[in-house]
């Protein structure tokens, strides 16, 4: 193995976005798996959102309680306080999921725009391990969160959705096209390479209804147009979905 070659395998790590909501956390569990597989650094990052410690601010900001459905006055204060819980949790959730594993991992805590603060974070070598929606979801049911949908447009590296309902269990990997990467074959999450037909939103829901393991790829290219049929087309997909960068 050549020096850059060497580089380039000890740069792979995998990132978990957390934000101490139940998807997240899944997804932090999803995590570690893929970086024990791989024997690759997990790197757990929690944003404290500003723009949350900004409205705050406001003289008239009110927060509802999701189960009361009462409003209240929200202060810095509060919020601060909302945050540093929030923190805590996910660093044990951490500790926790990493329990007894031989991995490497650590917590960044960053503040700043979570989309922003992110995106500094990985780099193309990297895998990026995102719940479907964050604490802010629509209660009625899941539904692929606007943070989530950002990333998937815009970060540099290769992006797995996974929510708390997404078996992680080897199966087929779904493509679109191919060739499929070398190292996406080596995931443990990947038996074997199926080739689907479907070439719109709806066909594909329709084929992938009832699976039950492996995974779906796709390409970013692919993700746009068919995000652009049905923006909500991945939180119904009952299996983890990877989706690849645009090619430099």
């Amino acid at each position: 193995m050549n020096s850059e070659a060497l580089q380039q395998q000890q740069a792979r790590r995998v990132l978990a976005m957390l934000d101490a909501s139940r998807h997240s956390l899944a997804a932090l569990r999803a995590a570690v798996e893929l970086a024990h597989a791989h024997r690759a650094e997990l790197v757990a990052l929690y944003v404290e959102d500003e723009n949350l410690l900004r409205s705050a601010d406001f003289p008239f900001a009110r927060e509802v309680g999701a189960r009361t459905g009462l409003a209240r006055p929200l202060t810095v204060t509060a919020m601060q306080a909302t945050l540093s819980r929030q923190r805590q949790q996910v660093n044990r959730a951490l500790e926790s999921a990493a329990a007894g594993r031989s991995l490497r991992y650590s917590l960044q805590v960053r503040r700043g725009g979570v989309v922003a603060a992110t995106l500094a974070q990985v780099g193309p070598a990297d895998m990026l391990v995102l719940g479907k929606a964050g604490l802010s979801a629509y209660c009625g049911g899941v539904r692929l969160g606007s943070t989530c949908r950002a990333l998937l447009q815009q970060a540099p590296c290769t992006v797995l959705v996974y929510d708390e309902k997404a078996p992680l269990r080897p199966g087929p990997l779904r493509v679109l096209s191919q060739p499929v990467p070398s190292e996406l074959l080596q995931l443990p999450l990947c038996t074997e390479v199926e080739a689907l037909q479907a070439r719109s939103a709806r066909a594909l829901e329709q084929q992938l209804q009832r699976a039950s393991c492996g995974a779906l790829l796709l390409r970013r290219a692919e993700f746009r147009v068919l995000a652009d049929e049905d923006a909500q087309l991945l939180a119904r997909i009952p299996v983890p979905v990877i989706v690849l960068p645009d090619p430099e």
